[in-house]
């Protein structure tokens, strides 16, 4: 009995932090305002859904270790996902004039990064219990958990991967928008 409690206790301390919106939900639609090579855009889910499949990856903070390095990766990845017909989308709570800096800095002019706002967070079940300062406010502000959804052409999610390691979503990702074909 104790092993198995051991066990049980090891496997959920090592397991990822799933998000509540499961493959087959109707993605909550929404419109924002973001950025993509230091200019500001408005984002609207369901206008981007009109192109394709939508990669919207939620991500803790601009300008931080983990989501410096996926914003890299993601921008590397994508021609693989345009050739796979994918637009990507990452998401944050943080201001539009930090994310304009952080779309031209480390993501390379590629993808549109949007601001998510305390209803898009609920929205998308993607906020973390913890507060950063604000780059430029120095006040505290909510962050978002590393979530990664693949949004099919019809607005239901089809895969979600959420894990605050940044390691596998870039990866995962594109193998799932490559499914959908």
């Amino acid at each position: 009995m104790r092993l198995t409690v051991l066990t049980a206790l090891a496997l959920t301390i090592g397991a990822p932090a799933w998000a509540a919106l499961a493959p087959g939900v109707v993605a909550p639609d929404f419109t924002t305002r973001g950025a993509m090579a230091g200019k500001e855009f408005k984002v609207h889910l369901a206008e981007q859904l009109k192109k394709g499949p939508v990669v919207l990856y939620f991500f803790p903070a601009a300008f931080t270790g983990g989501c410096n390095a996926e914003a890299h990766a993601f921008a590397e990845a994508i021609p693989d996902f345009t050739a796979a017909g994918a637009t990507v989308i990452g998401m944050s709570a943080d201001t539009v004039d930090v994310l304009k800096k952080f779309s031209r800095e480390k993501c390379a002019g590629a993808f549109l990064v949007a601001s998510a706002g305390p209803r898009v967070i609920k929205a998308y079940d993607v906020a973390l219990d913890r507060q950063i300062p604000d780059p430029v406010t120095k006040k505290l502000r909510s962050v978002t958990n590393r979530t990664s959804y693949v949004i099919s052409r019809d607005g239901t999610i089809s895969f979600v991967h959420s894990d605050l390691s940044a390691a596998d979503h870039v990866r995962l990702t594109l193998a799932a928008v490559r499914a959908l074909k």
